[in-house]
């Protein structure tokens, strides 16, 4: 596909960007999860410096990003050790044959 141009507002400043278009979607939810997150780090707290929120939110979703990549691994992990051992029990059923 091709490319787009299109402006993206985080906090308040406007970001231009060329995206492919089937990334265009998703783009703007990113930013949309941060700027919500940003206004709720501004309502919960006493913090009104917008660079402080955006460090705030990038370490949530930075955080998010990595616990989600461990469990990816973990569940990766456990697929193939449930493959090996299925592939195990059917060579010693079918050496028994």
């Amino acid at each position: 596909m091709g490319e787009i141009s299109i402006k993206i507002n985080i906090a308040d400043r406007v970001y231009p960007l060329k995206v492919d278009t089937e990334e265009e979607e998703l783009i703007r939810r990113a930013a949309k999860l941060v700027n919500d997150r940003i206004k709720e780090y501004q309502e919960n707290y006493a913090v009104k410096d917008k660079q402080d929120l955006l460090s705030m939110s990038v370490l949530h979703y930075a955080t998010a990003s990595l616990k989600a990549e461990r469990k990816v691994t973990v569940e990766d992990t456990t697929v193939a050790e449930k493959a090996y051992q299925l592939d195990h029990m059917l060579t010693e059923f079918f050496k028994k044959q």
